[in-house]
C-alpha cells in the first residue's frame, strides 16, 4: 500500500501579476456586517476622537440617525475584502486616486466589494508588475459606500511568463468639490463646537496654512497585526513574520491604511471640526513603516470650496504628511529636488467636510 499523501488543490495561492487582465471583473468574497464592536475597536486601535463617530447624540443633532462608523474604518473593511484577489501577493501598495465616500455606514450595515482591473505594467526586472484596479464597496441595499482607484505592485509567479500589453490608466488629479457626497439629511444648525473639541470652522482656515499636529503615536507590532486581522486583510507582507524574513526589509511591513488612520487621529489636534473625510485625491506610501516606529503628522490647506446647496458646510482640501521618528515642527516633506525627507512615510491629498459659520 502506498504511503504517499495525496495532494489537494482547493487551497488558493492568490493572483499573481500574470493572472490579471485589463477589464477583468472580480466579485470579492466574505461580506462583512459592521457592529458597534467595530466602532469601539477602531477607537482602541487609533485613538480617534471625532465627535460625530463617538456620540449618537452628537450625530442625531446633525440630522443623522446615530453615530456613523469612522470613514477610515469603512476604507479598511472594503480594502480588506479586495486583498485576497488583488494584493495577496503584493510587494507594496503604491497609491490611491479618485476615492469618494458615499452613504454613511452604521452598525448593522453589511458591506461587500467588487473590482475592475484598469491597467497593467510589468516592471523592468520582470519579477513583478503594477496592477491598477477600481474597487467599489456597497451596503446591503446596493448603495455605494466607497469607490476608488488604487495601484499595487504584485509579484509574478514566473518571471519568464508572458504578460499582456502595458495599459496605464489616466486618473483625475483630484475629486471635484461638486462630486463630494454630503450625507442625506445632514444639517449643521445643531453643531456643537465645544462637544466637537474646537471653535475653528471652515472660515478660519487659510490656503497655505500649515498645522503641526504635535503629538506622536508609537506603532506597535501588536497594533498593526490586530488591525490586519480585524479588517480581514490577508496580505502576507503584513502578518507573516516568517515570510517577512526573506523580503528585502527582513521583517513584516505595517499595513499602510494603519498609518493613514494614525495620521487622521493625530489631525484631531488642529482639525477637530473636519468631521468627515469625503474624498482622497491622491496618496502615496512613500516609505515602509514597521513596529516600533513613532508616527507624527502635519497638514497644509491646499484649497477651500463651498458646496452648492449647503450654506452651513464647506470643504477643505488638505495635504497631510506622516513621518516616522521625526516630530513635524520642521515640516518634513518633499524638497526642491523632488525627493522626500527620509522620515516621510505618507503623503495624502484629501477633502474634509467642515461646518461654516452661520451668517
Amino acid at each position: 500500500m502506498s504511503t504517499q499523501a495525496k495532494t489537494k488543490s482547493e487551497a488558493v495561492a492568490g493572483n499573481f501579476f500574470e493572472d490579471f487582465r485589463v477589464g477583468q471583473e472580480i466579485r470579492h468574497a466574505t461580506p462583512r456586517t459592521m457592529t458597534e464592536a467595530d466602532a469601539a475597536l477602531n477607537v482602541a486601535l487609533y485613538g480617534s476622537r471625532f465627535a460625530i463617530n463617538s456620540s449618537d447624540e452628537f450625530a442625531r443633532a446633525l440630522g443623522l440617525p446615530r453615530a456613523p462608523l469612522d470613514d477610515l474604518a469603512v476604507f479598511h473593511v472594503v480594502i480588506g475584502k479586495t486583498v485576497p484577489d488583488i494584493s495577496l501577493n503584493a510587494v507594496a501598495n503604491l497609491g490611491y486616486a479618485e476615492f469618494r465616500w458615499g452613504v454613511p455606514v452604521y452598525p448593522g450595515d453589511t458591506l461587500s466589494a467588487h473590482s475592475t482591473v484598469l491597467g497593467l505594467r510589468e516592471n523592468s526586472n520582470r519579477a513583478s508588475g503594477v496592477v491598477w484596479v477600481r474597487s467599489t464597496g456597497l451596503n446591503q441595499r446596493g448603495e455605494m459606500v466607497l469607490d476608488y482607484v488604487r495601484w499595487v505592485m504584485v509579484h509574478k509567479r514566473d518571471p519568464a511568463a508572458a504578460v499582456p500589453e502595458t495599459v496605464v490608466p489616466k486618473t483625475a488629479p483630484s475629486v471635484a468639490p461638486a462630486d463630494l457626497i454630503v450625507p442625506k439629511g445632514l444639517s449643521l444648525k445643531g453643531y456643537d463646537d465645544v462637544a466637537a473639541g474646537s471653535s475653528y470652522r471652515w472660515d478660519d482656515y487659510e490656503v497655505g496654512e500649515r498645522i503641526d499636529h504635535v503629538s506622536g503615536i508609537t506603532l506597535e507590532d501588536s497594533d498593526h497585526m490586530f488591525s490586519t486581522r480585524l479588517y480581514q486583510n490577508t496580505a502576507r507582507v503584513h502578518f507573516d513574520a516568517f515570510a517577512g524574513k526573506s523580503t528585502r526589509f527582513g521583517r513584516r511591513l505595517a499595513y499602510g491604511g494603519h498609518v493613514i488612520s494614525l495620521a487622521r487621529a493625530l489631525s484631531f489636534n488642529g482639525l477637530a471640526n473636519g468631521f468627515r473625510v469625503a474624498a482622497i485625491n491622491a496618496g502615496s506610501h512613500v516609505a515602509p513603516t514597521f513596529g516600533g516606529d513613532t508616527i507624527y503628522a502635519w497638514s497644509e490647506v491646499l484649497e477651500k470650496a463651498t458646496l452648492p446647496g449647503h450654506a452651513d458646510l464647506g470643504a477643505l482640501r488638505m495635504r497631510s504628511i506622516a513621518a516616522k521618528d521625526c516630530p513635524c515642527s520642521t515640516w518634513p516633506g518633499k524638497g526642491a529636488d523632488g525627493k522626500y525627507h527620509p522620515a516621510v512615510v505618507l503623503d495624502l491629498d484629501y477633502w474634509l467636510l467642515m461646518p461654516r459659520r452661520r451668517a
